[in-house]
């Protein structure tokens, strides 16, 4: 599932919390990613799931949700 896979992404790459990574937290204000973070996540997942993510994109990102359905949808 893909949700999973990028929650052990977010995990990983900005150390946070498991617990705190669910579908709808907010990664600025529940996650507290600042914008290194973000930049590092999108590698992360670029690297993971093989695809590119242009820079306009991930700044629509506001939940973990959105990541995972971006990623799902480009990758049918």
């Amino acid at each position: 599932m893909t949700f999973d896979k990028v929650k052990e992404i977010i995990v990983e790459t900005i150390n946070c919390n498991q617990e705190n990574v669910t579908p709808l937290a907010n990664l600025k204000d529940d996650l507290e990613m600042d914008s290194l973070d973000a930049v590092e996540l999108n590698m992360a997942l670029e690297e993971a799931f093989d695809l590119s993510i242009p820079d306009e994109d991930l700044m629509s990102f506001v939940t973990v949700k959105d990541i995972a359905d971006y990623i799902d949808s480009h990758l049918e």
